[in-house]
């Protein structure tokens, strides 16, 4: 097995140094790339999307519940799967209650969504103890339309913004995985951004995830500056 060579104290500094000039950069890159994702602009949802839950049928925006925002975590699980990949299993293990607690502080609701239907999912989700919340959009159009499930016979086979018939893998469809955020204004649902594939793996914790979205952080030393009233001074030594 190789390992890092050996160097003196003083040698390790100076690699160091130099190696944090490059992670300096990457995380002011990292900063202007999320300004940026939050100034793209939002597409209102006209479609009425209906989802079955532990309590019936919901509606897109009452996934929100009191929250401005909503993340939705894609989960790949088929109407036909006997469980979730182990990819987004993966996911949904490493969610933590501050993870949901910590978003609803920043205004801004978390749940899952799979097109297998809801006894399958709350079977898998008391299975594995999951407690975030989870529904199903069986029989909706809302996985194709957000690229999550490709179908050859309904002409969905675009995922991650381009198209991928490979990856139907010699099926006629199949389940992919990803993230979606909306804004909710009044009584109007906005989609601001999904990501998909490798734009998932940075993912993890309260503030990855609120950088999706299109309020973000709500720092004050965000951009834009007139998203949200800065209420909230945050760390300075964030910021860089």
């Amino acid at each position: 097995m190789a390992l890092p060579d050996v160097a003196s104290s003083g040698e390790w500094r100076k690699a160091r140094l130099e190696l944090l000039a490059h992670e300096k950069e990457l995380t002011r890159h990292q900063t202007a790339i999320n300004a940026e994702r939050r100034r793209l602009p939002m597409v209102r949802i006209d479609k009425k999307y209906v989802f079955e839950g532990p309590d019936g049928p919901v509606e897109l925006k009452d996934l929100f519940g009191d929250s401005r925002q909503l993340i939705i975590q894609h989960v790949m699980l088929g109407h036909d799967w006997d469980d979730a990949c182990p990819g987004c299993t993966a996911g949904v293990d490493e969610l933590a209650p501050g993870h949901l607690r910590h978003l609803s502080s920043r205004d801004t609701a978390f749940a899952l969504v799979s097109r297998a239907p809801f006894a399958k999912i709350a079977e898998v989700k008391e299975r594995k103890g999951w407690f975030t919340p989870w529904y199903s959009a069986y029989g909706t159009d809302f996985n194709y339309d957000f690229q999550v499930s490709l179908d050859e016979s309904r002409g969905q086979v675009e995922y991650n913004y381009r198209a991928e018939p490979g990856l139907l893998g010699g099926d006629r469809s199949s389940e992919m995985s990803g993230m979606s955020c909306f804004l909710r204004d009044g009584a109007n649902v906005f989609h601001t951004y999904s990501t998909y594939a490798r734009g998932t793996e940075f993912l993890g914790n309260t503030y990855t995830f609120l950088d999706m979205t299109a309020l973000g952080r709500q720092e004050d030393w965000e951009e834009p500056k007139d998203r949200v009233p800065a209420v909230r001074g945050g760390d300075p030594t964030f910021t860089d």
